[in-house]
């Protein structure tokens, strides 16, 4: 890596404030740090800590937020050797440098392209401005970044529109679009944030190469720790605004310094930290007092029966808007679920965790199969008995601001299950919400607000508490931590966890986040196209996988641990091949072969 001794971007003591109705609000105070040619810097922290705030100050786009440069100075070295202050610049100059010498890859790529375009005219619109180019050379050039972004069949890619690609697909045209003029500075903004595992890993080796073909330095945000292990040679550590630390990515993990940066890195599960351990176990925290860390064993009494789960969903097309085909969601899906133990799904999107979940709950009606929870057939329930039988069964969803009325206060909010089913009322109820606002270990004084006034880990611990209402045995938390930050999904894990060994819970816990999921489950199943591929205890599955996919998405895992990067040559994913088939194809039935006691692997193709 050669590095110059001219940096390309120099921070120095930069301040941003945002004017409310209560006066400036300061969203990054006296922040300083440089980025030097082919580097990656990784900009670390939590929601609200500073770092995209820092990131669109240096592209000039704070000020379209309501945000305002109040102080500091933006250095950064032009293509033709001239130094400029960016936070003088004015807007006409940085159009020419924005996307030309500074490329953006957002974190959202679906709002970053334009749904009205094809994805040709986007990637080449920027090379006719920027560059000159007529349309015949823009669009061979932009034929090549797809395929240097490892975009399969190109030329058809490029007569399509954004909603006509998968999430992956989208992200890749964004770094191809970010790529296209040669920037000297790429910024990435969470850029695998909402990413499966198999293409975050692919992104994050594509972005790797591509920096040291270019030698493009980048600034990388991101809150994933195990990202930063697999990116950056050197990190900033973010918090409330301010810079705390900043290290090469060896210190910052081997030895930090500031009790900020040390909680941050005590929050992450490690992929291969449960190894050797039967039950699963609450995480260690930093600064928190009285934890209870005992395993929590379960027992060996089966509360729930799923046998040959089915569910599809109807494409309808022509004129009569027939069903044409139909969406295999969930295929002939079978497994058992203990009293007090936890069974995790595990796959990508699209595996069909998610609709196996709600079609236990009847959310979503299954086509067929059996589900028993606790001697009682749920499937064959009429709308009575399946309201009563509810009383066993909960959700925890994973937006908790989408599954909580913003109009409704939070004490009403977790009284009204049980108002609904008769089970509590008048001071008897008032008391109930006090003791489940305890148990999820928020203040009583929260009772009285509404859901806009908490943040993301405090409205997904009253999704918790309403779900705990009525006293459930069965618990289905559909990705219900994969939108909080670190150190709170480490609290929410932890608080599920004592909740489950204190009241015999049962959860099954939907999730594609591997590392989580070793921490949390007794019971693992791999889903892949609609079918579990692998299934049996967590350790086996984790220490010992048999599937051939199971295999792949344990590679694809980053792990926050600087010493093991992952290469791109690692990595070999098949695409995913789709889901729909016509009206009458009937699949073969699930065939399972046990490779040790407990441990079964799906014998029947899988197509992967």
């Amino acid at each position: 890596m050669c590095v110059l001794d001219q940096p390309i971007a120099q921070i120095k003591k930069l301040r941003v404030e945002f004017q409310t109705k209560d006066g400036p609000v300061v969203g990054v105070e006296d922040v300083s740090f440089e980025i030097n040619p082919g580097e990656t810097v990784c900009i670390v922290g939590e929601s609200g800590s500073g770092k995209s705030v820092s990131s669109l100050s240096l592209m000039r786009l704070v000020e379209f937020g309501g945000g305002e440069i109040a102080g500091g100075e933006l250095m950064f070295d032009r293509r033709d050797g001239e130094e400029m202050d960016l936070s003088r610049a004015d807007q006409d100059l940085m159009k020419q440098i924005r996307g030309n010498e500074i490329g953006m890859i957002f974190q959202e790529p679906m709002t970053a392209l334009n749904p009205v375009f094809t994805v040709g005219r986007q990637l080449t619109e920027g090379l006719r401005i920027h560059k000159d180019m007529s349309k015949p050379e823009a669009e061979a050039r932009a034929l090549e970044l797809l395929r240097q972004v490892r975009i399969p069949e190109p030329e058809r890619r490029m007569k399509q529109y954004p909603h006509e690609l998968s999430g992956g697909m989208r992200q890749r045209v964004v770094i191809a679009m970010a790529m296209a003029c040669e920037p000297r500075l790429l910024i990435a903004d969470e850029p695998t944030t909402a990413l499966d595992v198999t293409i975050q890993a692919e992104i994050l080796a594509l972005m790797d190469r591509l920096k040291r073909e270019t030698g493009t330095a980048v600034m990388f945000i991101t809150h994933d720790m195990a990202v930063v292990a697999q990116m950056a040679d050197r990190v900033v550590v973010m918090y409330r605004g301010n810079k705390v630390e900043e290290g090469s990515v060896k210190e910052i993990f081997e030895s930090p310094q500031h009790d900020y940066t040390k909680a941050l890195l005590a929050a992450v599960p490690k992929l291969g930290e449960m190894q050797g351990k039967a039950a699963p176990e609450p995480m260690k925290l930093l600064g928190v007092e009285g934890q209870n860390i005992a395993p929590i064993p379960g027992t060996e009494e089966v509360l729930l029966t799923v046998k040959n789960l089915t569910t599809r969903f109807s494409v309808k097309g022509g004129l009569l808007r027939r069903t044409i085909s139909n969406v295999h969601a969930v295929e002939d899906v079978s497994f058992k679920l203990n009293k007090g133990q936890t069974l995790s799904l595990v796959g990508e999107s699209g595996c069909g965790k998610s609709t196996a979940g709600r079609s236990i709950l009847r959310l979503v009606e299954p086509l067929s199969g059996e589900v028993d929870l606790d001697g009682l057939d749920i499937i064959k329930l009429d709308q009575n008995g399946l309201r009563k039988a509810r009383l066993d069964m909960q959700m925890i969803f994973q937006d908790p601001f989408a599954s909580l009325n913003p109009q409704m206060q939070l004490l009403d909010q977790v009284a009204e299950p049980m108002r609904n089913y008769g089970v509590a009322s008048g001071s008897e109820l008032q008391d109930r919400v006090a003791q489940l606002f305890d148990k999820v270990q928020l203040p009583r004084s929260f009772m009285r607000r509404f859901p806009h006034e908490m943040s993301g880990g405090q409205r997904q611990r009253i999704a918790i508490a309403r779900a705990l209402a009525l006293n459930p045995k069965l618990i289905i938390a559909d990705e219900a931590v994969s939108a909080l930050d670190v150190s709170v999904q480490a609290q929410v894990l932890n608080l599920m966890m004592e909740l489950q060994s204190e009241l015999g819970l049962s959860y099954l816990f939907i999730s594609h986040d591997m590392a989580v999921v070793e921490r949390v489950s007794h019971h693992v199943g791999v889903m892949y196209l609609g079918r579990i591929v692998e299934l049996g205890p967590r350790a086996r599955v984790f220490e010992n996988p048999q599937h051939a996919y199971t295999q792949a998405l344990m590679k694809a895992v980053p792990i926050a641990d600087p010493n093991k990067r992952k290469s791109e040559k690692d990595l070999n994913f098949k695409p995913i091949p789709s889901p729909i088939h016509p009206i009458g194809y009937e699949p073969e039935p699930s065939e399972y072969r046990e490779v040790e006691p407990g441990h079964f692997i799906l014998t029947t193709d899988s197509g992967y």
